[in-house]
């Protein structure tokens, strides 16, 4: 299917079925979400890195309008609903501040590998407890899907990206896969290095060794 949406581009990757919190304060902002809200449609967010527009996005409906201050600045909750492609970016339209843009809908399968996941699950831990961080997950581990973790692994906006443009589940999981076994090796060595730094100038009880 391709058709017509108005777009929001930003510096960040926003997954199918997260959730996102805005502040919207520029003009053309407020009126496509003042539009979109009262119309009941859903906009794009197109991911923007190096100030560069990129042709992958997700379709956002607004959930709700939290605030609207008197200069007509408001804050919204949105969430994304699937992954769109950017064929034509549409920047003049008749009446409107904002720019849109024609997209088609890639098909997107979501039946990954359940002892994929499982490793992929068991790494995201192990990486957690590296970092002494605590997440907690809304869903149980047997209906979490790579979209729902991508964000808690320490990818770089250009790696969260290319999750994006992936379009099968089982892709994404060995891509988290691929992510964690390069990224945890890097940070149990920098802990070592923390720990080393720590005890320099101590008394040190060490072992000799009979050579």
């Amino acid at each position: 299917m391709t058709n017509f949406i108005p777009i929001f581009p930003l510096g960040i990757v926003l997954y199918p079925g997260e959730q996102l919190n805005l502040h919207i304060f520029e003009p053309r902002y407020k009126q496509l979400i003042n539009e979109c809200h009262t119309q009941k449609k859903q906009f794009g967010i197109p991911t923007v890195i190096d100030k560069k527009m990129q042709d992958f996005g997700s379709l956002v409906e607004i959930v709700e309008i939290t605030s609207i201050e008197e200069n007509g600045e408001m804050d919204i909750k949105t969430r994304g609903d699937k992954v769109f492609r950017i064929l034509e970016v549409i920047k003049e339209i008749p009446d409107k501040l904002y720019s849109g843009a024609i997209v088609n809908y890639p098909d997107n399968d979501d039946n990954g590998n359940a002892e994929l996941m499982r490793k992929v699950l068991a790494g995201i831990r192990d990486l957690h407890e590296l970092l002494k961080v605590t997440k907690t997950f809304s869903k149980v581990d047997e209906e979490i899907k790579s979209y729902d973790v991508a964000h808690h692994i320490g990818m770089s906006l250009e790696e969260e990206y290319e999750l994006l443009g992936l379009m099968e589940e089982r892709q994404r999981q060995e891509y988290l896969k691929r992510h964690l076994a390069k990224v945890i090796p890097m940070v149990a060595g920098m802990e070592q290095l923390k720990e080393k730094i720590k005890q320099n100038g101590h008394f040190k009880n060490l072992p000799g060794f009979d050579l």
